[in-house]
C-alpha cells in the first residue's frame, strides 16, 4: 500500500506528478525519473511503481529493472542513476536538519526533536524534500500543518 499524504491528494488521483512516497522509492533504488518520463508511462505502469515493494535488495533490483526498461520504452530516454548520497537520503536522519528547522520556524511551525521523534520515516523524508533546502516546495506549509503535531 502506498503512503498517501493529504497535502498531495490531487497527485494521487491523477498521478500526473510523482507522489512523495514514490519519490522515496526512486531514491531508495537509485533511479531518477523525470516528470516527462513519468508522464510518458501508462497509468497502470505508474500504479505498479506506486505499489511495488522496496523492502529487500531483490525488490529494489526488480523495481530498478522495471523502471529502466519501462521508462526507456515509453519515453525513449534512459533513466539516470542517482548518487549514493541521494540514495542514503531516502533514509532520513534521527535529528531534523537545521535548515528544515529554520524553514519550519519561518512558516510558523516549531520543528524540534520531540516533534521529529513523532514522525515516521516517510513523514521525515517528505518534510526534508519539501522544505530542507534553500528552495521551498509550494506544499511545504501544508505538509508541516498536516505532519507536525506540536
Amino acid at each position: 500500500m502506498i503512503r498517501r499524504f493529504k497535502f498531495e491528494d490531487e497527485v494521487h488521483h491523477s498521478l500526473a506528478c510523482v507522489p512523495m512516497a514514490v519519490r522515496r522509492k526512486l531514491d531508495r533504488v537509485g533511479v531518477k525519473v523525470g516528470l516527462e518520463q513519468w508522464q510518458a508511462l501508462a497509468r497502470h505502469e505508474r500504479l505498479a511503481i506506486c505499489h511495488l515493494p522496496t523492502a529487500s535488495d531483490e525488490e529494489r533490483d526488480a523495481l530498478r529493472s522495471f523502471l529502466e526498461e519501462t521508462v526507456r520504452a515509453r519515453s525513449g530516454i534512459a533513466t539516470k542513476a542517482l548518487a549514493d548520497e541521494v540514495k542514503r537520503a531516502a533514509e532520513p536522519p534521527a535529528a531534523p536538519p537545521m535548515r528544515l528547522i529554520e524553514n519550519a520556524q519561518a512558516a510558523g511551525i516549531t520543528l524540534n526533536q520531540p516533534a521529529w521523534d513523532k514522525l515516521d520515516a516517510d513523514e521525515r523524508y517528505a518534510l526534508i524534500k519539501l522544505g530542507g533546502g534553500s528552495e521551498l516546495s509550494h506544499n511545504f506549509a501544508a505538509a508541516l500543518r498536516e505532519l507536525v503535531r506540536t
